[in-house]
């Protein structure tokens, strides 16, 4: 496994690239705006293709990278289905894995900091966001944070990871870069509470500033999603309305660009071909199955993801291609299902 920590100074944030070496997909945990270009210069350096960035939740003291990320790499964007944010690519819930070639990374709610926080938890480490932090924890006094949600969080969930696991952190302000599970539970102040409500006691009266940049991050942070008004403007859209009389006609090819297991858990428009975005390249390339099924039959190809972002990205890189049948379904599944869309499971 390659992996880094990367850090920017301005805001004590730390970001994680991994990647498998076999085939050099990575994914990056909390990239910051301004250091986009640094990773994506690591990544050819380490000649890596970057295929998921991930936020453990919305930061209030930095604006994420992961739009920039998206626009430059056409990269997957993960967040907690809790989320705010207007749109990304990938949600996922407690209990589901966050996965790349030869990794794969446990998802687990860990609310507290914020409504949206999540960990991710391998099998000799956790990414634990804001949640448990070196020698401290989230502060839990704004974004719908709530010291008893995040009590559990810690003392529930995390606290009950082998104590050598090793901790690292969305931020650090001391210099720390990693710890333990038992270290912390040893060594952290704010874990030697004897309960819940001395927990509860103690955040409430830290009397924080807020963060110098929660004015201007929270509201950028929460309008990541990729503009999919640009892709309907060259008339490559369908809304879920259209869409629902296109479904089932022997001229058009419905594709779902899901992950396997978004499939299984949300269904599937019935009729549909699977083509996991993270090998669009082979299926829309010459001999591909997506590109020689519209050179034999001619039929629209009409491609669909979760929210509409992968698969606006995938009909401009089909069209790209040559494949002037392509569209996308706007606002993804989630518009099928608001529309009354059927689905198979």
């Amino acid at each position: 496994m390659i992996f880094r920590q990367l850090f920017d100074q301005t805001s004590g944030t730390y970001s994680y690239l991994l990647a498998s070496r076999r085939g050099g997909e990575a994914l990056i945990i909390d990239p910051v705006l301004e250091k986009v270009d640094r990773y994506l210069s690591l990544v050819r350096e380490l000649d890596l293709k970057l295929v998921k960035a991930v936020d453990t939740h919305m930061h209030a003291d930095h604006i994420t990278g992961l739009g920039a990320l998206r626009d430059k790499t056409h990269c997957i964007t993960v967040m907690g289905e809790q989320t705010k944010a207007d749109v990304v690519s990938m949600r996922l819930s407690d209990g589901e894995q966050l996965t790349i070639e030869g990794l794969a990374l446990d998802a687990i709610y860990t609310p507290g900091h914020t409504d949206d926080s999540y960990s991710f938890i391998m099998p000799d480490r956790v990414f634990t966001g804001d949640t448990l932090l070196i020698r401290g924890t989230g502060r839990t006094d704004f974004q719908n944070g709530d010291p008893r949600a995040q009590y559990e969080s810690l003392f529930g969930r995390l606290l009950k990871l082998p104590n050598e696991t090793l901790v690292y952190p969305a931020h650090d302000y001391k210099g720390d870069t990693v710890s333990t599970i038992g270290e912390e539970k040893a060594y952290n102040p704010r874990l030697q509470v004897k309960s819940m409500d001395e927990y509860v006691a103690l955040m409430n009266n830290l009397k924080l500033a807020n963060p110098k940049m929660m004015d201007v991050a929270i509201p950028a942070n929460m309008k990541v999603g990729l503009a999919q008004d640009d892709v309907a403007a060259r008339g490559w859209a369908v809304s879920a309305a259209e869409a629902l009389a296109l479904v089932g006609r022997p001229d058009v090819a419905v594709i779902d660009l899901r992950e396997r297991s978004e499939r299984a858990r949300h269904g599937v428009i019935p009729g549909s071909l699977h083509a996991p975005y993270p090998d669009l390249a082979e299926y829309i390339g010459r001999g591909g199955m997506i590109y020689e099924l519209a050179a034999a039959t001619n039929k629209r190809l009409l491609f669909y993801c979760a929210f509409g972002e992968r698969s606006a990205m995938a009909v401009q890189a089909a069209q790209d291609m040559g494949l002037a049948t392509a569209c996308h379904l706007q606002g993804g599944i989630d518009a099928w299902n608001k529309a009354g869309g059927a689905l198979t499971r």
